[in-house]
Formats: structure tokens, sequence, C-alpha cells
């Protein structure tokens, strides 16, 4: 009998000056030749692919007889001692998750029966690329990890504050994650993607072209954990109390909205405060402002995975909610702080395999790899397999298992039997009606290592996000691809990645390669499978499409001089809180100022270490000789230049001109505000509402 091959038919595809092999999915092969040593495992056993991991047919589960992804991905769990491979930058906080809405129609998982009930939580956000040590502020994805800790055991909703990932398969996540980490010659760069290894992987990778256009959008420099979205990524299943199966896509959703800084913003943010992100989270939570999500989830069956034009096993693709919109089920609410960082934060272990009765994997090949790599990933990380005995990370519901030793083992069973079965009548037992059970999906196909065929489409969704963006957001974009690939050394590298954005928007292609100097528009590269045109745009992707007017849990950063007129910055005060916007005082002394009627107002920052930045809107309420001090203090012409350059909207008193005046500044736009009387606060706050005044970006980058 004829097998099948596993070859499955290459094909050759040149990208600029790269000759490459290409596999059915679109996927790249790079094959040995007489100058090129042949890549093999650990014990010298050559690799004929290292794109796909062995799976029961293409859309098949991973199987665990692939010994070379699991020496892979073993070896790379384990490469730092005792950090985070990835993720190493985080920061936790608890709470509770409380049902809202009933999903028992869908899923017999207990957390989803009862609304009302809340069960405990604890969410740790992280960056991916940077060490610990990194900045909160650099242009990376956003972890989003959340442990439930339910009547049926802890359930680990392990994603990102972005709905799709660079790779379609886990054999990949090593060779993805050393590309964009420091080079290992020269260990720079630190948290940041600007640089010719990175660029150099995902060109010759083109399943990463729809997340190049999210990590060089706006999403990838959140203002702050509080206005994230959050995503599941994969397409798990819910399985009803009848043995019913339906699929499930599980979102976040911030209360207060999603907003992110601009580029320069960023940049100057990790200079003032490289915490800025954990300081905020810190703060919010103990002034008693909660953060808050929704928790939503976009339910389909196999009728819509049938017509779906992509594969919802592809974790490189969304499902847009205008298609299935996203029903919200549940609140989540961060309330308390941890009281040891280490302790809790650093010693969290999440598992993508953490899963409770009712909730079930798919067949997605990059979910079945990291639900092999986490528990790797723990074992190493914490030392021991009872990490589980850490307060954190067990179970609030009462557990009972026959595993026993090892480091720190604090549980072990009691008594004569730790074994089962047993004839003692000692120790837990099975439950064959309440416990975990996988769902009976047929599993059919030969032993291969292949992609489905629509895995193929790479460029389709990623225009779709492009033409989903507002013209702001858009000209983010392209301005993040030049300044990334302007970082990047090799001219043929940066002309890989124009050929493949010529698939995405021929637009965005050109305005790239004129930000580069490139003297010739490369040809597009050859998609695998041919583009959907036709996409219709989804608001849902933009966020200043989707603007949430409030100014709650926004922060003012107010300037002050003694002096200051004392009616003007009790209206601004009083006005700001009470529509729920944080304020801190800015003054050229920490110890504060005293205001035009004699009162003490205490400063939160000094001039030179509370730069504008820091704040989404600012006030600048000087006396006469305050503002002519503070017009050759050169923090005080930048808390002016940098608010207006950043979009802000701004607000000050007459009074404070010659500031404006010596930092070339005329406040004349819409966007400012003069206050000559506590009624202009209430005009100024209410134009605050709108975060930024996006109009003045385009004038001062036409400048």
């Amino acid at each position: 009998m004829d097998q099948p091959n596993q070859a499955h038919d290459m094909t050759d595809v040149t990208y600029g000056e790269a000759k490459v092999l290409r596999g059915s999915g679109g996927e790249t092969h790079q094959t040995a030749t007489e100058s090129t040593p042949v890549l093999t495992t650990q014990q010298g056993v050559p690799v004929a692919d290292d794109q796909n991991s062995l799976r029961a047919g293409a859309r098949g589960p991973t199987l665990l007889e692939d010994f070379h992804f699991r020496e892979k991905i073993f070896h790379f769990d384990h490469e730092r001692i005792p950090e985070r491979v990835v993720h190493a930058r985080g920061y936790g906080a608890h709470g509770f998750f409380e049902l809202t809405d009933s999903l028992a129609e869908y899923t017999k998982a207990d957390i989803f029966q009862r609304p009302g009930e809340r069960v405990e939580a604890f969410v740790r956000f992280s960056t991916v690329a940077g060490n610990k040590g990194s900045p909160d502020l650099a242009r990376d994805v956003r972890g989003f990890a959340v442990k439930l800790y339910t009547k049926q055991g802890n359930w680990d909703l392990v994603g990102n504050n972005i709905p799709v990932f660079f790779i379609q398969d886990a054999i990949k996540f090593p060779d993805f994650v050393h590309a964009t980490k420091q080079e290992p010659d020269r260990a720079f760069p630190q948290a940041q993607t600007a640089h010719d290894n990175f660029w150099d992987f995902v060109s010759l990778t083109p399943e990463s072209t729809h997340m190049l256009l999210w990590i060089m959008s706006d999403r990838t420099i959140p203002r702050s954990f509080r206005f994230m979205e959050g995503f599941g990524v994969h397409t798990f299943r819910l399985v009803n109390a009848e043995g019913k199966s339906s699929f499930v896509k599980f979102h976040w959703k911030p209360k207060l909205g999603v907003q992110s800084v601009v580029w320069n913003e960023a940049v100057k943010i990790n200079g003032a405060d490289p915490d800025f992100h954990r300081r905020d989270l810190w703060n919010s939570i103990a002034a008693g402002d909660f953060p808050e999500w929704e928790l939503g989830v976009q339910i389909f069956d196999e009728a819509f995975v049938e017509k779906f034009p992509f594969d919802v096993l592809d974790a490189t693709k969304i499902i847009p909610e205008e298609d299935v919109p996203v029903r919200r089920v549940g609140r989540l609410v961060l309330d308390r702080n941890v009281d040891n960082f280490f302790q809790e934060t650093e010693q969290v272990a999440f598992c993508t395999q953490n899963i409770v009765p009712g909730i079930d994997f798919t067949n997605d090949p990059l979910l079945q790899g990291r639900n092999f790599s986490y528990l790797d990933t723990q074992l190493k990380r914490l030392g021991s397999p009872n990490f589980t005995h850490i307060p954190v990370n067990a179970p609030r519901c009462p557990f009972a298992h026959f595993q026993q030793d090892g480091h720190m083992a604090m549980h072990n069973p009691k008594g004569r039997a730790n074994y089962e079965p047993n004839s003692w009548g000692l120790g837990p037992r099975e439950a064959p009606k309440t416990g975990y059970t996988s769902y009976p999906e047929p599993v059919e196909g030969p032993k291969l290592r292949v992609r489905p065929e629509l895995f193929a489409d790479h460029y389709s969704q990623a225009t779709q996000f492009y033409q989903s963006q507002t013209e702001i957001e858009q000209t983010h974009i392209k301005n993040a691809f030049v300044f990334e690939l302007s970082k990047v050394e090799t001219l043929a590298i940066r002309e890989r990645v124009v050929s493949h954005l010529r698939n995405v928007d021929e637009t965005l292609a050109l305005q790239v390669a004129d930000g580069l100097g490139l003297e010739t528009l490369p040809d597009a590269a050859p998609p695998a499978r041919k583009p959907i045109t036709g996409l219709k745009p989804s608001q849902a992707l933009s966020i200043l499409a989707n603007p949430l007017p409030t100014l709650a849990g926004r922060k003012l950063g107010v300037l002050v001089s003694d002096g200051a007129p004392s009616e003007l910055l009790e209206a601004v005060m009083d006005l700001a809180r009470t529509e729920g916007l944080m304020v801190e005082v800015v003054a050229p002394k920490i110890g504060g100022i005293t205001c035009s009627a004699g009162k003490r107002v205490p400063a939160q920052q000094k001039v030179n270490g509370g730069p504008s930045v820091l704040y989404d809107a600012v006030v600048v309420l000087l006396s006469d000789q305050g503002a002519q001090m503070l017009a050759k203090e050169a923090t005080a012409r930048d808390f002016v230049t940098d608010a207006w350059a950043h979009a802000k909207f701004i607000a000050f008193n007459a009074a404070a001109q010659p500031l404006f005046q010596a930092a070339c500044v005329t406040p004349d736009d819409d966007g400012c505000t003069e206050l000559a009387s506590p009624g202009d606060v209430t005009k100024f706050l209410q134009k605050c509402s709108a975060v930024r005044f996006w109009p003045r970006e385009a004038t001062v980058q036409a400048v």
C-alpha cells in the first residue's frame, strides 16, 4: 500500500534574495545543501521537517510520540534559570470573577451555571520579549493570564492582549522567541523587535504577516493594563451536560475602554518611569478604583466552521465580531494587590492544560504544543513538581490524589495506601459522573507533518485588519514599520518585508518603502494561497473607532507654581475628581506650593520627575513670577512641548503664556482651553473625554 508523501509536495519560492521551499500550508522550509549542515535532534537523528509537528491527519491532534517536537520544546522551556523564558516582565493582582449570564445551555462547567456567583481570581499581565528588568512600555505583545479558582479545580485562561499569534504550529515557538530576543552574540537589543534577527525570521515566515500588522499598531503600546483587551487566542470547545459540543473563543473587554499611548510618548515614559504599568495597576487598586473587564464569548458550531473561509484551528486568524457577536457573560474585578511580589506574582504558574469539566481543547497545533510546554516550564522555573503546593497555585476546592514526594512536598497522602486500586478502602476514587472527560471527537488520518490547506492564506485578514483602522491608526502602523525596519541593517530583509506588505495593502507598502528610502519597490511575495478579496472592515478591530467618552480611570497632571490662582486650582481638583480622574500636582519642589489664597498645596511630583507623558491631559496654572521662572526650566518647557506634540488636551491660565512662548507652543487649537473662571474647567473636562485631540497630530508630524 502506498504511503502518503511526508514532504507534501514542496515548491520553490523566492523572497527577495532568499530562495526557500514552501509546504502546502504556506510554511517555509530551508533544506540542507552541500555547504550547510543537516539539522538533527540532540541524539543526532536527521530532521525531515522542522516546521510542522506530527499530527493524526492534517487537522488532527498533535501526537505524543513526536520526539523531535518534545525534545525541542523541552529544551526551550528550560533555557532560563530561574527567569521565565518569555513573559518574564509581569505584574499581578487578586480579584474575583462573577457570572452575569448563564451558559448552562452550552457547558456543564460549574463556573458558568449560576449568575451572581463569584470565584476567586488571580491575573498576571506581562510583556513577552523583555527580561525581568526591562521597561513596561516596550512595543510588545502583552500577556493576559487569568487563573480562576473554580469549584471543579483551577481553570487557567492563558492569553494575550492580541487575538492572533505569529506562528501556526508550536514547533516554531523556540525559533520565533530566539529570533525575537536579544541577539545571542551581542545580548542586545533588549525588549524590542527592531533588529535583524526578528525581521529576518518573520519575513521568511509569511504566516506572521497578520500578527505584524497588530504589533505595529497601537495595541502593543497600551496606556495601562486597565485599558487593555484580553483574548484566549485559540478556539476551545464547550461541552454541555448532554455531551453536545460547541466552539468558543474567549474575550476580556475592559470596562474603561481600550487606550494606547503614542510611540514618542512610550519612549519617554520608559525613561521617566520604567514601572509605569506596574505603578498604575498598584495605585488604582490601592485607591479603590478597581480595574474591571467583562468576559465575552464567541460561540459557534460545526456549520459555521464549514462555511467560514478560514480555519478556526489557525491561531493566526480571528473570527470577526460582525460574523459572531461577542456575548458578555461575566465580569472580572481586581480588588487586592499582592502581599509579596515574589511569593505570588513571580511564583504563580499558569498552564494551558488546566481546564475544568465542560471546557475542552481543539486540535489547534499551537494550543496542542502549549499544553506540552507549560508543565515543563513550571517544573524548571519553580524547581519541583510540587509547584501546586505554593498557595497562589493551589486549588481552592477540595483535592486529593496519590502523587507524593519530590522537592518541597507538603501534601503527601496519609496512611498506608499511596496507590489505587487498593484493598484498604483508603484514598480518593474515580468519579465517572462528575469527573473530567474529553469530548469524543472522531480522529482519523495518517501520521503526517502537514498543515491544513486553509492555513496557507497569510494575507487576507492582515488586509482586513489594516483597512479596519482609522486614518490616524494606519499612519501609526506605517510609522512603526518604518521605525523598526530602519533599525534593520540588512537591505534584503527590509525589502522582503515590503514584498509581503504589497499583498496586504499597496499604499501601505509604498509608504513604508518610501520611509525606508528603497530605490525600487520589490515584487510582491508570491502568496501560498490566493488571498480573499473584499473582506469587510471590522469596526471592533480599531481602537479609535470605538471611543468610550469617559474620564474615569484617566490621570490629570496639574503644573503649578507659587501664587497659582486658588479658585481655578480648587475647581480643577474638585471637578476632575468628581469625573473619576486621578489628579497629580506637579510643582517646582516636591514640598508643594502656596497658592494665591495663601493655602499650602502638596505636590505629588517635582517638575523634573513628573513629565507630561505620565498624564492623559494637563493643566498649567501659574503666577506671573512662576511662569517667568519655569520658562527658564528645560523640563517645564518639555512638559508643555510634549503635551502639545502628543495631542493631549491642555488647559492653562493667562499668566502661563510665557512658559508656552518659551516652549515655542501656541495653544490656539480646539484641544486647548484658557481658564478664566471655574466654568471654563467644566468645558475643558468635557473635551478631555475624547482622550486626545487627534487633528493636532498631523500638523505636528508635518513639522
